[in-house]
This record gives structure tokens, sequence and C-alpha cells, in this order.
């Protein structure tokens, strides 16, 4: 998640702004903070602190390997080629870069075979987004300074608008849809407006995810709700902003989702509410690579699916037809991708 590659460096000179800092940062959902020796506040579970002296770095929760890193300030290829030989992998590095900041990072992480150990600090939060996808990998974590609460705002509007997870589009042929009788549905409601195109991936499997556009489109007999998704079944996997997947019924307000469309464009967006409900299912089908991947949908009209001709409603959708979904890695575990052997029907 970025959020949690991200790490929040309070840098007001009073005390009482790093602690308020730190405070609205842990309400936004950011898990890592570096601070000067004497700001060791309260720590919370499940998060991870740091101390800043005198241009060091160095582990300060007992939870997690110690280690002591200087910051590197790297102004050309001959300083950054002899920090990486003086500091090989997994040993942590602490970048700054007086300069070009990407193709450097690029080189760093091809260098190392990948992106363990490798630490950025800015001072801007418009350098986040970029220190954290170069090379795909991106740096292992990001630390930066945060002086007042309009930086911490200006860094999670920049980390809620890319979404970490790359999409692999497919084109699937339907081979089966029926009626799959009453079941417990669940609406997605955001916090922002939807295009037409834009919908959720949702599946039965983990594996393969189907493309279910957004309500902003009216039926003769209702009105456009484009800030919602008529999403699936209670059971299915929806996938969130950081890549990994929930349950549609586990999903709660605030909640990062991956709303997407087929021509490419992806962004986060929170969960507004949700709505469980009684309502007619239809089961949809396909066959991909000897699977069959399949996903639960209420019979609407107001419910599409993505198309090659557009978005098809599950009330006229038939076998045959060639639906927009994505390929993901299979197993999970809580959610988060894992390498393991897993079938799912």
């Amino acid at each position: 998640m970025s959020l949690e590659r991200v790490a929040v460096h309070p840098s007001s000179e009073s005390a009482d702004g790093r602690l308020e800092t730190i405070l609205q940062a842990r309400r936004r959902g950011f898990r890592s903070f570096v601070v000067p020796p004497g700001d060791l506040f309260q720590q919370q579970p499940a998060e991870r602190w740091f101390v800043l002296e005198n241009e060091v770095i160095c582990s300060a929760d007992r939870s997690s390997p110690p280690f002591r890193a200087p910051i590197v300030h790297v102004r050309d290829p001959e300083t950054l080629d002899s920090t990486l030989k003086q500091n090989p992998r997994p040993n942590v590095v602490v970048v700054r870069w007086e300069g070009e900041r990407l193709i450097p990072l690029e080189n760093a992480i091809a260098a190392r075979g990948g992106n363990e150990g490798i630490w950025v600090i800015t001072q801007r939060p418009e350098d986040v987004p970029g220190a954290l996808g170069a090379l795909e990998y991106g740096a292992e974590r990001v630390v930066v300074d945060v002086p007042d609460l309009d930086a911490l705002a200006r860094l999670e509007r920049l980390l809620e608008s890319r979404p970490t997870v790359a999409l692999a589009w497919e084109l699937v042929t339907v081979s089966r849809v029926e009626s799959a009788g009453m079941g417990d549905r669940i609406l997605v409601d955001t916090t922002s407006i939807l295009r037409p195109e834009e919908g959720l991936l949702v599946g039965s499997s983990a594996g393969f995810l189907y493309h279910v556009v957004s309500e902003a489109i009216a039926s003769r007999y209702t009105r456009p709700r484009p800030f919602r998704v008529n999403a699936g079944s209670a059971h299915s996997y929806v996938l969130l902003a950081d890549g990994s997947t929930r349950y549609l019924s586990e999903l709660s307000p605030g909640e990062p989702v991956l709303v997407c469309d087929p021509k490419g464009a992806a962004r986060s967006v929170r969960v507004g509410r949700i709505k469980m409900e009684r309502r007619p299912l239809v089961l949809v089908e396909s066959e991909r690579h000897g699977r069959r991947p399949t996903v639960f949908l209420q019979e609407a009209e107001t419910v599409r699916l993505s198309t090659e001709s557009g978005a098809l409603s599950t009330a006229h959708l038939t076998k045959g037809a060639r639906v927009y979904g994505v390929a993901l890695p299979p197993a999970r575990h809580m959610g988060m991708e894992i390498e393991e052997s897993i079938e799912e029907r």
C-alpha cells in the first residue's frame, strides 16, 4: 500500500505542530513516522517509527530490525555508484536527490535488482508519486517533509489519485448467463462522482475480476446515481486501490477502492457507504485459459458490464458477449497477494 511505504517527517519548528501533524496523519491512515529524538510520542500498534538526528535515520521501534543509515546527498552518477557499492543489498540506503531524481532512482533499483533497502527523502509531497512508481517498484520507503497540515493534505490527495496496481485488461467470452435466485447484493456508494465508463473490479475468484460500471447513466425509470456501483453479491471480491482485495460484504466507509475503465484510466476513491439488500441475482460465467471465472450480479437494467461496444446490462446479457475484466495473481491471504498454489471455483 502506498501509505505504508510513505513515512511522514513532521518538520514544524514547534513540538506542538509536529504532534498535530502526527495525529492528523494517523487519522488519514499513515503509519510510519520519522521524528527528532525527543518526539517519540505515544506509539500505536502497527506503526513504524524512526529517529532522524544529525542527518542519520535510525529505527526506533523494537518490532523492527535495528539499522542506522546516514542520508546521502546524491548530485551525480559517481556518488550514487559509490553509495550503492558501499551499502550492498539489503542494507538501507537513504538518498536525498540533488537535481535529477527519477532516472537515478530507476538506476539504483536496477543495480540492486529490486527496491529493497532503497529509501528516498524529499521536501516536496509532489515528488512522492514518482518515487513510489519508478521502474514499477519505486523506493521501498519514501520519507517526506511535512511542515504543516496543508502539506499533509496535498500528500494525501496525491496518494489518493495514484493507484498502486498495474491492470492487465482482457476480453473474455461469456459462456453462461442464468438466474441464480435471491441473494444479498452490495451497492457501493463512493464519495466521488464517477464517469459512465468507470467502475469497480468484482468477481467470485481473485484470479479474474469483471468490470462492473457505475450507475452514471439513467434508465427510463431511474435517475442516474453517478457515485454508485451496484457491485455484486456479498461473497464477491472487489479490488482496492492498493492492489489487495476485500469481500464486498466487508467494505466499510472510508476505505479506498480502485475505480477504473478498460481504456486504462484508474484512480482511488473512498467508500461513502454500502447497502446490502436481497435482490434477484444472475450468474455470469466466462471461459478463460481452461478456467471458468464467475460473478454474481443483480439482474437489472442499471447493472452493467463493460463490453467491446460499451456497457451492457445484466438484463440483456447473453452467451457469446465479450466482456472486460482484469487478470490478477489468484493466491491471496487476508486480501494480500502471496505466492501459493491455489484453485478457486
